[in-house]
């Protein structure tokens, strides 16, 4: 006779959501609401189990069904379950200089100028550390898998310390090898400080494909090439990049029309829209993203979305810097791929993915009306949105079986969710705030009752108060 094996670990009594998706719109004219939608369809479980093996979504079900046989049984408390959020556009290093003074009250351009000659001063260490930091932090507002763009190096091997960084963490990561060319001498924004030439961009772009890039299924590690800003680099670099990334098929990051001053500064400068620029570089294809997109046209936005070009929106970011954050409804509704972004943590001085995705929630609603955007289209951003502009929709962002175990048991503050009884989802995002309880990542767990598995921390926020008093001095 044999016997089924155990799974490792069996999760019960939750309100499961295996995928966030609105009602249809046949279902909202037919007086169908979101959590009935859901429920009818499966994507979610009122009094649900879930089931993980070998870092995977073994299965799940509703309690009373048939559970398989685990390892370990951890009772949710009938708290809500979660795909991992997915943080699609972050400057990690920045949380170096957070809320500096001397910049906080500056255009995109004033803040960047203030602040470029105290980056200069990174190392590995402070890199390191500010990766280490990050990655905590995000893990502890419920957010599973990050992307960095790197794009500041005074000195070699920054990403590396920051993949050893996210290693330890335990922390799925998409390192961007950003790149800047154009220093204040030749036009651009930066200090000479902290541009390279173009030789060693692509030279240290494909060591770091070779070294750290695995595009296996179940990954931890990905590797995207971002040069930083028209503002920053060269045509010729962009235009290389992208040949770059389509040799060994990676994914391609930049930022792109975020600030009206960029519009300014490429007619003068291009000749051309931000925009049309970027096409003209040919980086108008599917492995694209684009970071903020506020100020694209309704031609160019149709344009980038039939290309396949995905954007993410940084809303507490944009609203702090520029006053205006992308429309991802309307880009959404043009085929879009959307996603999230907390962006740097000097200008949202944060790195909490539920209170950009609750933040995502109230600016679509605020641009186009109460009835225009809801709690499950915002978790789908931070989720399937996010995951779809970084090419990795196949494995995670929803939690159907055989999904990345990447997935979040969530914890309200106090008293918060009284009275909350037809919607979970709805009442999670709206009547926060939110915190991670346990959070498992590849199905390891990384955070238990809302602590950290990090034993080494203390010791690395004491050295990154250390590094950030240096740089700040």
């Amino acid at each position: 006779m044999t016997t089924t094996p155990a799974v490792e670990t069996l999760i019960t009594n939750a309100y499961v959501v295996l995928q966030s998706q609105k009602a249809s719109a046949a279902e909202q004219a037919a007086g169908v609401t979101d959590v009935e939608s859901a429920q009818s369809a499966g994507r979610e479980v009122d009094g649900g189990w879930l089931a993980i093996q070998d870092g995977r979504v073994h299965s799940a079900g509703r309690m009373g069904q048939p559970m398989p046989e685990a390892q370990r049984r951890l009772d949710a408390g009938g708290r809500l379950l979660t795909p991992g959020l997915i943080n699609t556009h972050h400057h990690m290093y920045q949380n170096l200089t957070r809320a500096y003074a001397p910049a906080v009250n500056g255009t995109l351009f004033q803040w960047l100028t203030t602040l470029y000659p105290k980056w200069a001063g990174l190392h590995e260490e402070s890199v390191y550390l500010s990766t280490y930091v990050a990655a905590a932090e995000l893990l502890t507002g419920g957010c599973t898998t990050s992307s960095d763009h790197m794009y500041v190096h005074p000195v070699p091997r920054l990403i590396d310390a920051q993949i050893q960084a996210v290693t330890e963490v335990g922390f799925r990561f998409m390192a961007n090898r950003g790149s800047m060319t154009r220093s204040v001498e030749d036009g651009g924004l930066p200090p000479k400080e902290v541009v390279q030439d173009e030789d060693t961009i692509l030279s240290d772009s494909e060591r770091l494909i070779q070294t750290y890039h695995d595009p296996a299924p179940g990954a931890m590690t990905r590797v995207a090439l971002a040069p930083c800003s028209m503002f920053s680099v060269s045509e010729s670099i962009m235009r290389s990049t992208a040949e770059l990334a389509e040799k060994y098929d990676v994914r391609l990051h930049t930022h792109l029309a975020e600030d009206t001053d960029e519009d300014d500064y490429a007619l003068e400068v291009y000749g051309r829209r931000p925009v049309e620029y970027f096409e003209d570089c040919g980086w108008a294809t599917p492995r694209s993203w684009v970071a903020h997109y506020v100020y694209g046209s309704d031609q160019e936005n149709r344009r980038l979305a039939e290309a396949g070009v995905g954007a993410t929106q940084c809303p507490s970011s944009n609203m702090i810097i520029c006053g205006d954050a992308a429309d991802a409804k309307t880009l959404r509704s043009m085929g879009m791929a959307v996603g999230i972004g907390c962006d740097g943590s000097a200008s949202a001085d944060s790195a909490d993915l539920w209170q950009e995705t609750r933040t995502a929630l109230l600016l679509g609603r605020f641009r186009h009306g109460p009835d225009s955007f809801t709690a499950r289209e915002a978790l789908n951003m931070a989720t399937e949105g996010s995951a779809a502009t970084l090419g990795w929709a196949d494995e995670i962002g929803h939690l159907n079986p055989g999904a990345c175990a990447d997935l979040v048991i969530w914890d309200s503050a106090r008293l918060s969710q009284t009275g909350v009884l037809t919607d979970p989802v709805e009442g999670w995002l709206r009547s926060g705030p939110a915190r991670a309880h346990t959070v498992f990542v590849n199905g390891g767990e990384r955070l238990t009752q809302g602590q950290l598995q990090l034993p080494g921390l203390e010791d690395v926020v004491a050295r990154h108060r250390t590094a950030a008093e240096a740089m700040q001095r």
